[in-house]
């Protein structure tokens, strides 16, 4: 490792600091964007280019399969060779992925040219928490932390809204031409206001351990991916089971002999930090619980038009950029442990208050739920962050960032799958008979399949909040 004045510490460095979250930032926000804005252009790709619209999802799966396989290989790669390096590069990869993507040209170069904005967004995803922790101080990471989570938030959320609005008045090659502009002036800005590293390691990259990892990820992302359509009842399923437990097993027994592994598991055995992991898959797996029923219960049960029905839905962003900040703020002075129960409760919270859903309920107790729920996470995801990049050491901040993006992003892709399989499965229980989709004339069909997704997604946020009790930090220090 070759250290010379920490970040933290060099005075230009600091001058500038909110301009490197601004640089950031904007990328955190594009590439957590890009993994949810090409949903609402499926059928017009679909028609555009002459695919199936089960073609099309591999569109939005691929995405997310180069991302999530990639992001510990990325994460380490910053921790040996830079992480704002790997940032800078990842910037233009993905940037270039993005102008590639526009073109209506043949579904394989949209393929294609997805799978090189993965890759660009892994390298930024895997090293984003690493480089803020790294130049802000140990009072001032929450707050830094929360302003990510902030960005976060407008990515995990703003897609169907942003797509929506692009593909009203353009073509939908421009879902993905909106992110030239901004790449390019985050590049920039980068080049201008990013240090130099100035933290590395010497060791050789675990070409086994990224193989294996990558393959499990893969398996278990595809696995997901196919079940949401197809069901879990089938034969590529249970292949893909079976890649992913042998990779998997794998995996954990070459980084148990490997001296310079892709994740030392001894970074499991910290308490904080492996709870922090699994809270923030908890989270999000509740998140897109939330993502699926929604425009379902506004739009389908409620009779509400795209455009009214986003709005409403806006109360969950609009309430976590408000307090993402200030949860940062009251982290570095009160420490995390607190806010995240808190946040998790108020998560609880909506969530009893969605089973409580009816088709004849005010909607200013429709909009006052969805914000709870914006506030919960905005209380929740800043302490989260911040405690777990406290919890590691410096060298191995990279990888650190690399795990809690991966798991976020898990929690997407399963909170996805696992939620569309309990709300139907509830639906053709009590209906009799198989049901795949709203049945118009039967609200009850839904009403019934949302509280019993709900209630399932409360003894999830209960074993997160039973897992933060556990937890004995006060404050985030190093």
């Amino acid at each position: 490792m070759r250290n010379s004045v920490a970040f933290s510490e060099d005075p230009k460095i600091q001058k500038n600091r909110w301009w490197i979250i601004t640089a950031i930032g904007l990328f955190t926000f594009m590439s957590t964007l890009d993994t949810s804005i090409v949903n609402i252009a499926i059928p017009t790709i679909s028609r555009d280019l002459h695919v199936s619209m089960s073609q099309t999802e591999w569109v939005a799966t691929v995405y997310l399969l180069v991302v999530c396989s990639l992001l510990l290989l990325f994460g380490k790669i910053g921790d040996l060779i830079g992480k704002i390096k790997v940032f800078k590069i990842g910037m233009i990869i993905f940037t270039l992925g993005s102008f590639l993507c526009g073109f209506n040209i043949s579904f394989w170069m949209l393929l294609g040219s997805r799978l090189i904005q993965g890759i660009g967004a892994s390298m930024t995803m895997s090293t984003s928490n690493g480089i803020v922790t790294e130049v802000f101080k140990d009072s001032e990471r929450g707050r830094s932390l929360g302003w990510i989570g902030t960005f976060v938030a407008l990515g995990s959320i703003a897609g169907p809204g942003i797509g929506g609005i692009v593909l009203g008045f353009l073509p939908w090659g421009y879902i993905f031409w909106i992110n030239i502009p901004v790449g390019i002036f985050a590049y920039l800005l980068g080049l201008k206001v990013l240090p130099k590293d100035i933290t590395f390691q010497k060791s050789p990259i675990d070409y086994g351990g990224s193989v294996t990892f990558s393959l499990a990820v893969i398996s278990i992302v595809g696995l997901m991916s196919y079940a949401q359509l197809n069901g879990f009842v089938n034969l590529p399923v249970l292949i893909l089971a079976v890649v992913f437990i042998v990779s998997f097993l794998v995996f954990i027994r070459l980084e148990k002999k490997n001296s310079h592994p892709l994740v030392e598991l001894s970074l499991f055995r910290k308490l904080p930090f492996s709870i922090s992991l699994i809270s923030v898959l908890l989270v999000f797996i509740g998140n897109f619980a939330f993502n699926v029923v929604g425009p379902y219960y506004l739009q389908n049960l409620r009779g509400m038009n795209p455009s009214h029905s986003g709005l409403v839905l806006m109360a969950f962003p609009i309430a976590q950029v408000i307090f993402s900040p200030i949860a940062g703020r009251l982290t570095d002075k009160y420490g995390a442990s607190l806010l995240i129960r808190i946040g998790v409760g108020a998560i609880i919270i909506s969530q009893i208050g969605f089973c409580f859903f009816s088709g004849n309920s005010s909607m200013w107790f429709v909009i006052l739920t969805i914000g709870v729920l914006g506030f919960g996470n905005g209380l929740f995801q800043s302490p989260n962050n911040a405690l777990t990049m406290a919890s590691i050491d410096v060298k191995h901040l990279g990888i650190a960032g690399g795990l809690n993006a991966l798991f976020r992003n898990l929690g997407m892709v399963f909170g996805l799958t696992i939620s569309t399989t309990i709300l139907f499965s509830a639906m053709s229980v009590k209906a009799g008979h198989k049901v795949i989709s709203y049945v118009n004339g039967r609200p009850d069909l839904f009403m019934f399949g949302m509280k019993v997704l709900f209630l399932v997604m409360i003894v999830l946020s209960v074993i997160a909040l039973i897992l933060n009790f556990l937890k004995l930090d006060k404050k985030i220090s190093k």
